[in-house]
């Protein structure tokens, strides 16, 4: 079986599927892939091939059999560059929209996604970006910026009635943080989900989201996106949350009406906003975003740590043995739920 390496990982990792699974032949030539501006990076400046260069990256996507990551030059021609590709692992946990987009999701490949690869640094996120506002981060630096000693009343976290929106890997652990900090948590699932999640936590579904936000201290994203998950947070959905909510999307940008959204940071209608999605990436220079004094901005890159790629190896190297033996792999894509 001929395994291809799509996209940069280190030495080391390599190393580590080549001894997991000594049968394989993985072919990884990174001077032929997109180069890595940072850690754990996976979409970085692509190379211009010389004739030789694409040749050989030709030849090794015709063989393949397996591949770590897509095609970084044509994805939507996979299935007939890569005639013997069977399966692929992705490094991104949300790759619904880009199976649409390149028509993958009709194609006769299985692709497994990385869910739950980031679910420990995206609770991490959603958590500081919460404390930030609830702790009233801004104020303690101003007020250290000007060398003023004034006590205050604080607030805290314990308590707070915290909504998690999808509860799939990445939202069962933001779930759970939450919980584990005192929070009253309700998470929101599909019509019909079931889920193992700490005892105290109410759970929902998403018929009943309407009822759930007047009460609402925090709202966190962590759905997938889908046709049913694009605008689901609508400027009324924004408009029924508390003048005192705070709003964390570690989603997709596309999941809230973000015109609604900035009407009602600018107006001071929403406590604060924590955004590693956004609706348009990069982010638009123009966009208000940038310069509202409520809300943290983080460059989608909340997922992205140090170890991002050992831990991807590690899934991706048990998915190379239950591949080969016919059981069923984790974080398997369903072109029909779109995640």
């Amino acid at each position: 079986m001929k395994v291809l390496i799509a996209s940069y990982l280190e030495p080391k990792h390599i190393a580590a599927i080549r001894n997991a699974h000594p049968e394989i032949e993985v072919m990884y030539e990174p001077e032929l892939l997109p180069i890595p501006e940072y850690v754990s990076d996976h979409d970085g400046p692509r190379p211009d091939l010389s004739a030789a260069d694409q040749a050989r990256w030709d030849a090794m996507l015709a063989s393949a059999d397996v591949s770590f990551d897509f095609d970084w030059q044509d994805p939507t021609s996979l299935p007939t560059r890569a005639p013997n590709l069977r399966w692929i692992q992705a490094t991104s946990a949300g790759i619904g929209g880009f199976m649409q987009r390149t028509g993958l999701d009709q194609s006769n490949l299985v692709a497994t996604t990385a869910g739950g690869v980031h679910a420990v640094p995206l609770a991490e996120f959603a958590l500081t970006g919460v404390l930030y506002f609830v702790k009233d981060l801004p104020r303690l630096r101003a007020q250290q910026r000007a060398h003023r000693w004034e006590r205050y009343t604080a607030s805290q976290l314990a308590g707070r009635r915290v909504t998690v929106v999808g509860i799939g890997g990445m939202g069962a652990n933001v779930v759970r943080i939450f919980d584990s900090v005192g929070a009253k948590v309700t998470a929101v699932g599909r019509v019909g989900g079931s889920y193992e999640l700490p005892d105290k936590v109410r759970v929902t579904d998403i018929s009943q989201l309407d009822s759930e936000l007047p009460t609402t201290d925090v709202l966190i994203m962590c759905t997938a996106l889908t046709p049913e998950t694009e605008g689901l947070i609508s400027a009324a959905r924004v408009d029924a949350l508390p003048e005192h909510a705070i709003f964390v999307n570690i989603s997709r940008g596309q999941t809230v009406d973000e015109d609604a959204l900035i009407a009602a940071l600018r107006e001071g209608r929403l406590a604060g906003a924590a955004l590693d999605v956004v609706r348009e990436e990069p982010l638009p220079e123009t966009s208000a975003l940038w310069d509202l004094d409520n809300v943290i901005i983080s460059p989608h890159s909340a997922a992205t740590v140090e170890t991002e790629n050992e831990t991807l190896t590690a899934l991706f190297i048990e998915n190379l043995g239950r591949f080969q033996r016919g059981q069923p792999m984790i974080n398997v894509f369903n072109a029909d739920r779109g995640y």
